[in-house]
């Protein structure tokens, strides 16, 4: 493996590429440089073989040794001048030289003891045979057992006739030539290796400079892919990986600002969504949820999301509205979900929208949930209040009306029943008059028009004056009252007008729904949070369990035919609770059926001389 990753490196591979070439380039001008010497030194000797051939064919003819004279003195003499012909050429190349008559028999040899025993036997050489009968080009190279490479040459010789009376055979070596070849070869490979030893050396030079940057770029790239900005490639020059430097050193600036940017929006992004009242749920284009805020895992009610669930699961809805918006169509439901307590029924608003990617479609769904809960209950607040007003107006107004006619219709001529009458009608606008007077103040409540006008105020002065005003309805009741002050806390700053019409609303209920012979007991204290506490207690019949929470909603009655026949409008414990607020205290009630109610205003103690809440 290391092997591999090795040949993997530029480096080598730049290396190895200059080898090769060089080793090609240097085979082929080889391959045509010795082929081209050979070729020229064989020529050669050939030519210089046959040159020989020649001038011996040539004096041999010229002296006219192979003529027709039969006289053994002659012949003798002839043989001895062939012998001395022959042994002038022995030293020339080495060569081996026979002289044959026309029938091919050896008249003379060179003067090595091998080839004297050629001399009168018949050489039947295939060259020979062909020079014998005239042709004049007859060379051939042969290998003997020695492994000795030789040129062979044989050639006619003709009398002054033209007539072929003989032939020249010689057989010349080539070691020589061949020797001078292979030292040639050696010369040629000890070049080439000292070649490729140098261009190796240079090649590691040339390929450092060229991979000393790129292992630079390679080194800042995988910094880079780390996440660490603050390296620089060094830059060698100014060609193309000079270039090529630069570019990388600007880019990962401009990439380390584009990171920083995408880090901040993506941190804002992240802030937005954990911080948002609307709870936020983007899934992919399958419908799986992605992402998810603090808020919308909190109006789930899920501590976390596994990984896979689908949108319409942690819904808990139908899959259809999710594959519609996955189709590009936008969509809004509401979710209704049990909350914390068991009464309460806690509404969301979804609001499905796609996710469009340029030129990809839908590439998944934001779904935004906003709690409309308190704004479905205040809408749901205002059409009862809408209702119990027209209600509450129109059972006056009809009675009015009725009575109206029936004294236009002639009662007015009965004095005792025109008094009863219009005293019906003077009962039915005074109840319309306050009914009217409590709305203007629970209006001027809601704009935060009134005004609190707070004076230093004697606590048990007020809680006598309170039970003074109501001493006439007690006395009819026998109900016996108690008032009781610490004496710790006998002044406050409060406003008194607003004071005195809670505890007004809140005695004249006591009455109400106190039986006769019943008590009331009225105190007012500091409790432990340093909060003045003014309490109402009565045996009366009590509140049941389940209007206890509605109590304070403006026209809730728990009674309402009792409540309305005994004068009430069902504002009283509303505009109540919103003088207090405005106190900045709060109002709590307790009640038990039978037994009977407590009711405890809380007011912040104001020093003397401070600002009015």
């Amino acid at each position: 493996m290391r092997g591999v990753s090795l040949f993997r490196s530029i480096q080598i591979k730049l290396i190895m590429m200059v080898l090769l070439l060089i080793l090609i380039a240097v085979q082929l001008i080889g391959v045509y440089f010795i082929s081209t010497m050979k070729n020229s030194l064989t020529n050669s000797f050939t030519v210089t073989l046959n040159g020989q051939a020649n001038l011996l064919t040539n004096l041999i003819s010229y002296s006219n040794l192979f003529s027709e004279n039969k006289e053994t003195d002659a012949q003798v003499g002839k043989e001895e001048m062939l012998k001395a012909i022959v042994q002038s050429f022995d030293t020339i190349n080495g060569a081996q030289i026979q002289v044959l008559d026309s029938g091919g028999k050896v008249l003379a040899a060179t003067s090595r003891p091998s080839e004297q025993s050629y001399i009168g036997r018949k050489n039947t050489s295939l060259l020979v045979s062909r020079a014998l009968q005239g042709v004049r080009d007859n060379e051939e190279e042969i290998i003997d057992d020695d492994n000795t490479r030789s040129k062979v040459i044989a050639k006619p010789v003709f009398n002054s006739n033209g007539k072929i009376v003989g032939a020249i055979y010689i057989v010349a070596s080539m070691n020589d030539l061949y020797q001078t070849m292979e030292g040639i070869n050696r010369i040629f490979v000890s070049a080439t290796l000292i070649a490729l030893g140098l261009t190796a050396i240079l090649g590691v030079l040339l390929a450092g400079t060229i991979t000393s940057p790129i292992k630079a770029l390679t080194r800042q790239a995988t910094a880079v892919a780390e996440g660490r900005f603050d390296e620089r490639v060094p830059v060698f020059g100014k060609d193309e990986i000079g270039q090529l430097s630069v570019a990388f050193n600007d880019m990962t600036d401009r990439l380390s600002d584009a990171l920083s940017i995408n880090e901040e929006e993506k941190e804002k992004l992240a802030s937005i969504l954990s911080n948002m009242s609307d709870g936020v749920l983007a899934t992919d284009e399958l419908g799986r949820v992605i992402v998810t805020n603090r808020r919308a895992r909190g109006m789930l009610g899920m501590s976390e999301l596994n990984e896979g669930t689908t949108l319409s699961e942690a819904l808990g809805i139908e899959k259809e509205p999710i594959a519609e918006t996955l189709e590009g169509k936008e969509s809004s439901l509401l979710l209704n979900r049990e909350g914390g307590d068991e009464d309460e029924e806690l509404v969301f608003r979804v609001t499905l929208t796609p996710i469009r990617r340029r030129d990809k479609g839908v590439a998944g769904v934001i779904a935004v949930l906003q709690d409309v809960t308190e704004m479905e209950k205040l809408e749901q607040s205002r059409r009862e209040f809408v209702a119990n007003v027209s209600h509450e107006l129109r059972t006056p107004l009809t009675t009015i009306k009725s009575y109206a006619e029936a004294l236009d219709d002639g009662a007015l001529d009965e004095p005792p029943l025109a008094d009863r009458f219009v005293g019906v009608i003077r009962s039915e606008t005074e109840r319309m008059i306050r009914l009217v007077t409590d709305l203007l103040h629970l209006s001027r409540f809601d704009s935060r028009r009134n005004q609190l006008r707070r004076q230093k105020t004697d606590l048990a002065e007020m809680l006598e004056e309170v039970v003074d005003r109501f001493s006439f309805q007690l006395r009819q009741k026998a109900i016996t009252v108690t008032v009781k002050v610490e004496n710790k806390q006998k002044t406050a700053w409060l406003d008194r007008d607003g004071i005195d019409q809670v505890l007004d609303n809140l005695v004249s209920n006591a009455i109400k729904y106190t039986l006769d012979g019943g008590t009331i007991d009225i105190s007012a204290k500091t409790n432990e949070a340093k909060l003045l506490a003014i309490a109402i207690k009565d045996t009366g019949i009590g509140i049941p369990k389940k209007d206890l929470n509605r109590i304070f909603e403006r026209f809730y009655r728990v009674d309402k035919a009792r409540s309305r026949n005994m004068g009430g409008t069902g504002l009283g414990l509303s505009i109540a609770r919103e003088i207090v607020r405005a106190h900045g205290g709060s109002i709590t009630l307790d009640s038990e059926t039978n037994i009977g109610t407590v009711v405890t205003v809380l007011l912040p103690i104001v020093p003397e001389g401070s600002e009015s809440a």
